[in-house]
């Protein structure tokens, strides 16, 4: 498995000139990520770190390109990862946005851990799904079709929250102090 260093992911984020601003959301997912991973391999789920780290970090390469090309960034970001030979990465990436399967019972895998992540993060912020849902909303519902899209996404959403926290000592309400308070989450 080919995964990209944390060094070779910063070198992608400025080859792609990624927006500060979605560095510093991008960083936050990260941080979130893997303390999602930490936390969950202490209740003996077995995850890759190194994967959920590095597709957290790029999960939004070309979100800037997308701006003007207004292509799928989950898609386009998925592919160039994988043109580069980071496949699985290119994978998670690719489902950041809308998972492959959403699968209720089971562990938790890397995908749907940074699918998570990310909706959990506002700009670099981490708020409630609820939060981020009526961000999502008032940015991309633009009409019906759009806003019911998002509603549906976000029922999976939930789901996927409840298999995550299952498997967890504490309740989403508590996953920012979880990050904040421990330092090993941040990024080197």
């Amino acid at each position: 498995m080919n995964i990209p260093t944390q060094k070779e992911c910063y070198r992608l984020i400025r080859e792609m000139g990624m927006m500060d601003h979605i560095v510093g959301h991008s960083e936050q997912v990260c941080r979130v990520a893997v303390c999602l991973a930490d936390k969950l391999s202490q209740e003996g789920i077995d995850l890759n770190f190194e994967l959920i780290r590095a597709s957290a970090l790029l999960h939004d390469i070309t979100k800037t390109r997308s701006f003007s090309t207004r292509e799928n960034h989950a898609e386009t970001g998925g592919k160039f990862l994988q043109e580069r030979g980071f496949i699985e990465a290119g994978h998670v990436v690719a489902q950041h946005v809308k998972l492959d399967a959403y699968v209720a019972s089971g562990s938790p895998v890397e995908a749907e851990i940074v699918n998570y992540a990310d909706k959990r993060v506002l700009h670099d912020q981490i708020v409630s799904l609820r939060d981020r849902l009526a961000y999502i909303l008032e940015r991309y519902g633009e009409d019906m079709q759009s806003r019911e899209r998002i509603m549906g996404l976000w029922g999976k959403s939930i789901e996927l929250e409840k298999k995550i926290f299952s498997c967890l000592p504490f309740r989403p309400e508590a996953l920012k102090g979880v990050v904040e308070k421990n330092s090993k989450f941040r990024i080197q």
